[in-house]
């Protein structure tokens, strides 16, 4: 066991192991000691969603403990947390002092928008806001200018096939949403078949009931897709904020998408105060 983490402790695994970690478009999580006994603060182990450990905590057992909790804390989704060693199940009562410092190790969120219309050219500017690194893709190059899209930080894609073109931007789709806001049910057809494929961690349909149902019923039909990853589709996409224009529609849309990654609920924050209000009145 000692040989293990010393194998696993040599200088700079770890900055090499989250450099590969975020080339891989994979995540991890991040253990550092930020309380314990003299010798122990600072300590880290890196633990990646395929188990593999990188460096040590310097105590086999709590390097397990912290490994076994991994998964539930990347699952959750939130950026940082702090855990008393008891709360890891570590009960060495030598330790109990000890306090890990979780973080989260993922590569900045993606989007890639299919479609650059007046939806989707909102959509690419408010995500690029809110620190998305975006991809516009249209079969339509002179949609595709900088004069319509000055910032560099908006890829701009060229479909001459949609397949091709959203393939390569998806990638193997961990850690991207995907905005399906074409201009038609041809278009939005050969999109969604592939990008279901690569299996992205949001896929969103705009349009109304009968037209998201239409699209959905093409692949239904013809068993490219089967009916788990169909249900798994936001269509119509985003939330339900009484969108009208291109902007508000953009809006709602990021918001669903941010409330996904963040695995947030959509709903008002001050629902408490007015079921209280509600409670005592």
């Amino acid at each position: 066991m000692r040989e293990q983490m010393e194998e696993r402790e040599g200088a700079g695994l770890i900055p090499r192991a989250i450099t590969r970690v975020l080339g891989e478009s994979s995540v991890a999580a991040l253990a550092t000691i930020v309380e314990g006994p003299a010798g122990t603060v600072g300590a880290k182990l890196l633990v990646e969603a395929t188990g593999a450990l990188t460096g040590s905590l310097k105590d086999a057992e709590l390097d397990e403990r912290v490994a076994r909790h991994a998964p539930l804390f990347l699952a959750s989704r939130v950026e940082a947390k702090t855990f008393k060693a008891e709360e890891l199940g570590y009960v060495n009562t030598e330790q109990r002092s000890v306090r890990v410092l979780f973080e989260r190790i993922e590569p900045a969120p993606r989007l890639v928008i299919c479609g650059a219309g007046h939806v989707g050219a909102a959509l690419a500017r408010i995500a690029l806001s809110v620190g998305y690194r975006m991809t516009l893709i249209d079969d339509r190059a002179d949609f595709l200018t900088r004069e319509r899209f000055p910032d560099e930080g908006i890829e701009l894609l060229h479909a001459r096939t949609w397949t091709t073109a959203v393939a390569e931007a998806v990638g193997q789709g961990r850690g991207v949403s995907v905005a399906v806001v074409t201009r038609g049910h041809n278009e939005d057809e050969e999109c969604l078949r592939a990008v279901v494929a690569a299996r992205p961690d949001y896929v969103g349909l705009i349009g109304s009931k009968r037209r998201t149902n239409i699209v959905l019923d093409r692949l239904r039909a013809d068993g490219a897709v089967d009916e788990a990853t169909l249900n798994e589709v936001r269509a119509p996409i985003g939330l339900d904020i009484g969108a009208v224009s291109p902007q508000e529609v953009a809006l709602a849309i990021m918001a669903e998408i941010v409330a996904e990654r963040r695995a947030g609920t959509g709903a008002p924050l001050s629902a408490w105060r007015r079921a209280r209000m509600k409670d005592e009145g």
